[in-house]
């Protein structure tokens, strides 16, 4: 019998382009071993990691931020572009704000550790790869729900416009200006964690601009996903490295509340808005 071989991705198919789920395998390995590198042992990272990371609850965030990275890429190896789509703008600048940052800090890193080899491909290749990730799955998107969906109400388009505003805005005054902000932080920053800090807090920023824009619950859910995982590995880790934050400093308190509201948010729309989608929602585009 002779094989039919697949059918080549069409315009609108929402289907996610084979070099894009290549991509996705190539970096869910390496997002792997750094989360366990940094969240198992992030008082080790002076002979495990890129560099010396200090105090381990720094460690912690980045490790973090790499386990939403998980479940994002994850999903992106079986799911629709469309599911995943707000996700790849969020990790371009991500990645591009690292690899800039280890150009500015070439002296605090471990030249030939194989640790730092990996960094270094990864942060100076990534942002390009996203990109052009992004660009070949541009047309793909049919722009319509799912089967069942939901439209997301305004009110939290504008939650989600808010809060991505003032996390994006947060992530790049700490990486654009991170002296001013170093006094106040929580805990201990050297001007390249401050930065590190500041691209993390670009992730969710992004995410929830692109989702506000975007207003469908599918192309939400992933990334809600992702970002509840790593809320829960934040707070987490705040306990674990608790006696690295000077809860004397309004910050301190102003950090812990805003990851644990965050996180409620995230919870929050998945049993809320999943359901609605699951009960009635759209289905197809049309009223259900």
């Amino acid at each position: 019998m002779t094989r039919v071989p697949p059918s080549p991705p069409q315009p609108g198919d929402d289907r996610v382009r084979p070099a894009t789920r290549w991509l996705a395998a190539f970096v869910l390995p390496f997002l792997l071993i750094a989360f366990a590198l940094l969240y198992l042992w992030p008082e080790r990272t002076d002979r495990l990691f890129a560099w010396p990371i200090k105090p381990p609850l720094t460690a912690m965030m980045l490790a973090a931020g790499y386990l939403g990275g998980i479940l994002f890429f994850a999903r992106t190896l079986r799911g629709r572009w469309h599911h995943v789509a707000a996700g790849f703008p969020a990790v371009g600048l991500f990645a591009t704000l690292l690899g800039i940052a280890t150009v500015l800090h070439w002296d605090r890193f471990h030249p030939g550790h194989v640790s730092f080899i990996a960094w270094a491909g990864l942060y100076f290749t990534t942002p390009f790869l996203v990109l052009a990730a992004w660009w070949a799955n541009r047309g793909a998107d049919p722009g319509t729900p799912d089967e069942r969906d939901l439209l997301l109400p305004g009110g939290w388009r504008a939650v989600l416009a808010a809060v991505g505003a003032l996390t994006l805005a947060t992530g790049l005054l700490l990486f654009l200006w991170p002296a001013g902000l170093i006094a106040v932080w929580p805990w201990t920053l050297t001007p390249l964690t401050a930065r590190v800090m500041g691209a993390l807090f670009t992730l969710p920023g992004v995410v929830g601009l692109s989702l506000a824009r975007d207003g469908r619950w599918s192309a939400a859910r992933v990334l809600v996903q992702a970002e509840v995982l790593a809320f829960v590995a934040i707070l987490l880790g705040v306990v674990r490295g608790r006696d690295a934050i000077d809860f004397g400093r309004p910050a301190a308190w102003g950090f812990v509340a805003g990851m644990g509201v965050m996180l409620g948010l995230g919870v929050l729309a998945l049993l809320i808005l999943d359901r609605r989608a699951q009960r009635g929602g759209t289905r197809g585009g049309s009223p259900a």
